[in-house]
């Protein structure tokens, strides 16, 4: 679907020029675009994927793909004729599906040339702090060596609790991970409706400025081979602009267009103060090892970004120690904010309801500083 013209000369056209004028660029491409029931991998729509990619690189921009499509591609090999539901087998044809993706996109940039390095990601390599910065030096090695590097998630070993559960989310956080100017995101849409324009009529939103453009939009889940869909993408989107990158939602038929001219899809911009390094990890990346659970009024302090005190808790759920990953939860079960803890556990339920005076001197640190926390 094309931009109206008038865009050309809106504010958000500086957003898509952004994306058009990108020096790093992490391209998602769904699984409908690379696969089918019936056929598996289909390499004639993945060469043009390439063709464009390529394109775009040859202008000047350094390209990451991050590639579904795994466990689409190994369902025909195995002759299965729907995507699994059980685990098992959702791995065993990804552990056939990925040696066929893997070639193929080899295959398909040798025509240039160029060499593919194969990135598979867990969930746990972006809640490890070593893990993550072990996948960015290998990215950021391809890359400065002009390999072009395909990622995916590691359908093949990642059990139902540590999975990125889409690679939308996937996309993101490789974006924040390689300081990317711009995430084009490709699937089977040509952008954002405010419902499903299968199902009726439906209002293309050709541009996303903040959350209130999104007032009224209905997203629904996956399709028969992806686990992604609209909701997926809108929370990718979000991801994204916390740390600053701009992300145009588009089909994988305008994929010419989308990484030239950018004048298909839905643009959304980026928050204009994009979250610390850290911040961003405590929120996206980090996995949670518990939760500690608030009063109303440290509801209010964590709200105005203020240190969390052990005045203001009343529990905690889970074991976990000084440095890991918790939840802060308001009294009506809300998750409403997210931070590195101080202490362990056993030591936060010593001080519950305690005023900081009243504690011991080495424990009179507050629980959880100001500069460790972020809302959610």
């Amino acid at each position: 679907m094309q931009v109206d013209s008038e865009l050309n000369h809106s504010e958000l056209s500086q957003g898509r020029a952004a994306i058009v004028s990108a020096r790093t660029v992490v391209v998602k491409i769904g699984s409908s675009a690379l696969t089918s029931l019936e056929g598996g991998l289909d390499t004639g729509r993945l060469d043009l994927l390439a063709d464009a990619v390529e394109a775009r690189m040859r202008a000047g921009s350094d390209v990451v793909v991050v590639s579904s499509g795994a466990i689409g591609a190994g369902l025909a090999p195995l002759g299965l004729s729907k995507r699994p539901k059980d685990l098992a087998t959702k791995q065993a044809a990804a552990s056939v599906g990925q040696l066929a993706l893997a070639h193929a996109w080899g295959t398909s940039f040798a025509r240039y040339g160029r060499t593919v390095g194969q990135i598979l990601l867990s969930a746990d390599d972006f809640a490890r702090r070593e893990h993550h910065r072990n996948a960015q030096r290998t990215l950021d090695r391809l890359r400065s060596l002009g390999a072009i590097a395909v990622v995916n998630e590691n359908d093949t070993v990642a059990t139902e609790e540590i999975r990125f559960g889409d690679n939308d989310r996937l996309a993101a956080l490789v974006a924040h991970l390689v300081g990317a100017d711009a995430l084009i995101l490709l699937s089977d849409v040509a952008g954002l409706y405010d419902g499903d324009p299968r199902k009726g009529a439906a209002n293309f939103i050709p541009e996303v400025r903040g959350s209130a453009d999104l007032d009224g939009v209905i997203a629904g889940s996956g399709g028969a081979l992806g686990t992604g869909g609209m909701a997926s993408k809108l929370s990718a989107a979000r991801l994204a602009a916390d740390a600053g990158i701009p992300v145009l939602l588009a089909s994988a038929a305008d994929a010419s267009s989308a990484l030239t001219d950018g004048a298909v899809g839905t643009a959304f911009a980026a928050r204009p103060i994009r979250l610390s390094g850290r911040k961003f990890w405590v929120r996206h990346a980090a996995d949670p090892r518990g939760a500690v659970l608030l009063d109303a009024g440290a509801v209010d302090a964590v709200g105005q970004r203020h240190s969390l005190l052990a005045a203001g808790i009343v529990g905690i759920r889970g074991r976990f120690f000084g440095g890991d990953v918790v939840d802060l939860v308001s009294p009506d079960g809300e998750v409403v904010a997210r931070g590195v803890i101080e202490y362990d556990s056993t030591e936060v339920m010593s001080m519950l309801g305690r005023s900081t005076t009243d504690l011991p001197d080495t424990m009179q640190r507050p629980v959880i500083h100001a500069d460790d926390l972020v809302k959610v």
